[in-house]
């Protein structure tokens, strides 16, 4: 395949030999080092045989003086090919303009990669960018990295450090987000650790305060669990702050209903495919603007953005595929009913535990009423239940007077 492949890269030629000796044509080739190969015998005073290019013009030199006469067949190859344009000047001085743009565009930015960012969305930096007049089609060696971090970081507070590298007509921009400072607890600020939801008890750990409960009892929504007043036999009650950790077993109860008939998108198999054009920010459309108003229909698409020999263009072509449905109103079983509610409630569960703590366990019932299928979730949960809130005195009240 490789040999092949070299064989077409330099060129080759198919010859038809024809002599009353053949076998000097191929003693001169093995004297000249000429290679030859694919040789088909004709008859006794015929053959075939391919040769390289070079290798063909030097046995037609070297054959004038021979009795024979070499006739090519079929020539094939990048110089054959290439050579047919030679004469055709308009042509080559367009493929030099194809080339001297190309090279000149690979100076300019066409391509964004985002990385190290996980809160503040890529949308957002790139926004952040074209302000500070980074953009697609900027030219790549004008970027003041030093001059965009001081701009960028003011307007996006969240980010702690920013660069762009350009490589090619690529940018990276690499970002690092803030880390938020955790909040300060203050021991001078009164306060009462109270149950943020109802509970058992199965571990207390207060680091300042008094406790008002136990672990193994269970306690109520808003009950205080680390009390910040302190009661001394000498000077009355000393007021604090109640800090502290309470870890409780909790119980939710999640329910919701679910229609039995649902309706549904039944493809007709129509379709129709769009065509468009994007040059950096323009985009060039082959469709009119014409509206499906009324009709019900899916759009996927999809982007291929060219590139040449690895070197990114300013060219993505878009792909619009609209896919026609109709609406159909059907029954579903009261089993998948239940396991998509199921699926719902545990997420949304999650979402309420899982800053505290871990769910252990759930238990999912169903009940029927007509159409409608009420699904409840029951849910046993460990977590943390202790809420710090203030603890207001007349000292507050009054501003310290």
């Amino acid at each position: 395949m490789l040999e092949k492949a070299l064989h077409q890269l330099r060129g080759q030629v198919r010859v038809r030999v024809t002599s009353a000796y053949p076998e000097r044509v191929l003693n001169l080739c093995g004297a000249r080092h000429i290679a030859f190969w694919e040789v088909q015998w004709v008859s006794p005073t015929e053959f075939t045989c391919r040769l390289g290019r070079q290798d063909w013009y030097r046995l037609r030199r070297a054959a004038k003086d021979l009795p024979c006469e070499l006739k090519p067949e079929k020539k094939g190859g990048m110089p054959f090919f290439l050579g047919r344009f030679r004469r055709r000047y308009v042509l080559l001085a367009c493929v030099a303009l194809c080339a001297a743009l190309l090279f000149f565009s690979s100076f300019f930015i066409w391509d964004f990669t985002v990385e190290g960012n996980t809160t503040v969305p890529s949308e957002e930096i790139l926004r952040a960018l074209e302000e500070n007049d980074i953009t697609l089609g900027t030219f790549g060696f004008s970027v003041d990295a030093e001059n965009l971090r001081n701009h960028v970081l003011l307007e996006i507070p969240e980010l702690s450090w920013i660069t762009v590298n350009v490589s090619g007509c690529r940018a990276y921009v690499q970002v690092r987000e803030r880390v938020p400072k955790p909040g300060l607890v203050s021991k001078r600020t009164p306060s009462n650790v109270v149950a943020r939801r109802a509970g058992l008890i199965l571990k207390m750990q207060a680091l300042a305060g008094v406790k008002c409960a136990l672990s193994g009892t269970t306690v109520e929504e808003g009950q205080i669990l680390i009390s910040g007043v302190e009661d001394t036999d000498t000077f009355g009650a000393r007021i604090g702050s109640g800090i502290g950790t309470v870890t409780a077993r909790t119980w939710y109860t999640l329910s919701t209903k679910m229609p039995l008939t649902v309706e549904q998108k039944a493809y007709t198999g129509e379709s129709h495919t769009r065509f468009s054009l994007i040059f950096g920010t323009h985009r060039i459309k082959f469709f009119s603007n014409s509206s499906d108003s009324g009709a019900d229909y899916d759009t996927i698409s999809t982007r291929e953005k060219w590139s040449l020999f690895g070197l990114r263009l300013p060219v993505t072509a878009v792909k619009e595929t609209r896919r026609y449905y109709d609406r159909q109103t059907v029954k579903r079983a009261p089993a998948a009913a239940e396991k998509e509610a199921g699926d719902i409630l545990t997420e949304y569960l999650h979402t309420l535990v899982d800053p505290y703590g871990t769910v252990s366990s759930t238990l999912c019932s169903s009940k029927q009423d007509g159409g409608t299928l009420t699904v409840s979730l029951r849910a046993e949960c460990v977590e943390e239940i202790g809420q710090t809130v203030p603890l207001y005195t007349d000292t507050n009240e009054t501003g310290g007077k």
